[in-house]
């Protein structure tokens, strides 16, 4: 009998947490305008020494929000975002910049991006051959 009596208690508790928002004022402002209209885009970027990111430990990490404005731990929140616009959350579209001469010399920079772009979920992996490679490309985006 004392499980059922905690159990109806801590329904009514998950209920009138759940549902307590849906009353009065909540239920007034139905026809107010949305909190954002624009599609959530936050992304974990991290820099790993190695050739797989299963395997890899991450040496640095930053945070990357677009909507409605740039911000996140990103050093360069509004470049990198303004970049990803442009080639529409493509990340492959970025590209090297000619005239950079780097060693043959393999040392891979492993560099992933999770999370949300735009609304929808991406998940990006790319290895470059050393940190030279990674700086040719001179995108704001990898540059942290």
């Amino acid at each position: 009998m004392r499980n059922t009596a905690r159990w109806a208690a801590t329904l009514g508790l998950t209920a009138t947490a759940v549902c307590g928002p849906l009353t009065g004022s909540a239920l007034a402002a139905q026809d107010a305008a949305p909190a954002s209209l624009y599609a959530p885009s936050a992304l974990v970027l991290t820099v790993a020494y190695g050739d797989d990111a299963a395997t890899a430990t991450p040496v640095r990490a930053v945070t990357l929000s677009c909507a409605p404005t740039a911000s996140g731990t990103h050093p360069d929140a509004a470049s990198a975002c303004a970049e990803l616009r442009g080639v529409g959350g493509n990340f492959d579209a970025l590209k090297a910049t000619g005239g950079m001469l780097c060693t043959k010399q393999y040392d891979p920079v492993l560099v992933t991006v999770d999370g949300v772009w735009q609304g929808k979920r991406v998940s990006y992996e790319r290895t470059f051959a050393n940190e030279c490679v990674k700086s040719s490309y001179e995108t704001s985006l990898f540059a942290f």
